[in-house]
């Protein structure tokens, strides 16, 4: 089965006309960059030319929600950055809703508008990508966003929307809702890290001694 034939499948076991199937296909396969290739047997494709081929197929149908089930797992980066751009087509310029699931973190804040959480059958959490990604709603998902330093502590003061957490003895402050007396977590990522080698040399309200030992 040719390339041209597999994307039309939908169309024609709709019974739609010839000329809707030839001017759909030719459209859609313009799209995921897969023109040249409308002659070729479908069995014959990559693995990432076969995504884009699916894609094509489904949009031959014009859906207004597109599902997608990880849709460049085990493909090579260059086929994966293929995909992407012709995802983020139909996103911005065709004005498809896609659902997409996916566990490359850096590919959900590249391409969505919103992010779900879903562990263990659960929706933990759902925003936009800056905010599941910098204000992750509990441990569970702030682990699974790929933070690896979570201080666990207790809100022991409170003024003017800057809170002050007890760790361990240690203080540290943080603008923040809640109140005095909860539990919470403090998320810390490596990158919001200064060093220095003397307190002075850094304005950071919260700075701690501490020595490399890796």
């Amino acid at each position: 089965m040719s390339v041209y034939d597999n994307v039309a499948c939908g169309l024609r076991w709709r019974k739609e006309k010839n000329e809707v199937v030839r001017r759909r296909v030719e459209d859609v396969l313009e799209v995921v960059a897969m023109a040249d290739y409308r002659d070729s047997n479908a069995k014959t494709l990559s693995g990432g030319e076969t995504q884009r081929v699916a894609i094509a197929r489904a949009l031959t149908t014009q859906p207004e929600v597109l599902l997608l089930d990880e849709p460049t797992a085990n493909l090579d980066p260059i086929s994966i950055s293929k995909i992407e751009e012709v995802l983020a087509h139909i996103i911005g310029e065709q004005r498809i809703t896609v659902v997409m699931a996916t566990h490359d973190m850096s590919q959900g804040q590249r391409l969505a508008g919103r992010v779900g959480v879903i562990m263990d059958g659960k929706i933990l959490q759902v925003g936009s990508p800056n905010e599941v990604f910098t204000l992750p709603k509990n441990r569970e998902v702030a682990e699974f966003v790929g933070v690896e330093n979570i201080l666990a502590g207790i809100v022991v003061e409170k003024e003017s929307g800057l809170v002050t957490i007890d760790v361990n003895g240690s203080g540290i402050e943080a603008i923040s809702d809640y109140e005095v007396g909860e539990r919470v977590y403090a998320l810390i990522r490596p990158e919001e890290i200064t060093l220095t080698l003397s307190k002075d040399m850094s304005s950071a309200r919260n700075a701690f001694p501490g020595k490399i030992v890796k």
